[in-house]
């Protein structure tokens, strides 16, 4: 059994623990470490969650304190997953862990996508600040012209309780009260919720794919970041800014997302919905 640690920001890195480690006998995931987010560290992944191989759930440190970890735990590999920073940073990354002389890995879609009974959009972007949420709620509103069910499936943002927030329905703006929302999710959400739309979020998403097929015709996912989508997409729409400036100032995924991505039409400005 490996002892190994998940580099992350409350997002990525629950949902890669969630389809690849929770039940792998051959792994034991001795930490979570978290940034990006305020707040985020020193509290626990918790068992209910984690699962039956983490009947004590699952610690969360500062990623400042990855390399002592890895001494005390007698870590083997270390896991990357989170997003929205540059390939000279994810590569510095990589030269901390590997001074310790252990191995830096970075989980593929084939490993963490969950596939969906219903067809499934997605909307990534190469960046944060395209207009991806522009773009989803647009597409949204065209597919529930076409009188579809259309559910918007959200990327996580959970800075809350794990527990509470493992499958999170919104469909009201009393929803987004009760479950506690903060600022920056009333701004994803609220937007859908005026059109019409269901929003589901939370921790654990092939729960909460589970919930939105129950509801849906079509599944929307609402990427974060740019992060690979969570669920395998039958059409993949990534929004681009100028590539010229992806490729000055590379950010971790976008480039892929650049390589993978069969057509780039022009660029126009898509107006708020």
């Amino acid at each position: 059994m490996k002892n190994v640690i998940i580099m992350g920001a409350a997002g990525r890195d629950f949902h890669n623990f969630n389809v690849f480690f929770r039940n792998n006998e051959n792994y034991r995931v001795s930490a979570f470490t978290a940034t990006q987010i305020p707040d985020i560290e020193d509290r626990k992944y918790p068992s209910e969650l984690a699962g039956r191989l983490y009947p004590n759930g699952i610690p969360i440190y500062p990623e400042k304190e990855l390399s002592n970890i890895i001494k005390e735990s007698d870590v083997s590999e270390v896991y990357f997953s989170y997003s929205d920073v540059p390939h000279s940073y994810v590569m510095h990354k990589a030269s901390e862990v590997q001074a310790t002389g252990t191995s830096f890995i970075l989980l593929g879609p084939k490993e963490t996508m969950i596939k969906s009974r219903l067809p499934v959009i997605s909307i990534c972007a190469v960046r944060t600040g395209c207009g991806k949420s522009q773009t989803t709620r647009k597409i949204a509103l065209l597919l529930k012209e076409k009188d579809l069910r259309v559910v918007v499936v959200r990327h996580p943002m959970p800075y809350g309780d794990l527990n509470e927030q493992k499958v999170q329905r919104f469909a009201t703006y009393d929803d987004m009260i009760k479950q506690k929302c903060t600022i920056e999710e009333m701004e994803e959400y609220e937007p859908h919720i005026r059109n019409g739309i269901l929003v589901y979020a939370g921790v654990d998403y092939g729960a909460i794919l589970e919930e939105a097929e129950k509801e849906a015709d079509i599944i929307l996912w609402d990427g974060g970041n740019n992060d690979i989508p969570f669920y395998r997409a039958n059409l993949e729409i990534v929004v681009a800014m100028n590539s010229c400036i992806i490729r000055e100032k590379p950010i971790s995924g976008g480039l892929m997302f650049l390589s993978s991505t069969k057509w780039i039409p022009p660029l126009k400005k898509i107006s708020k919905q």
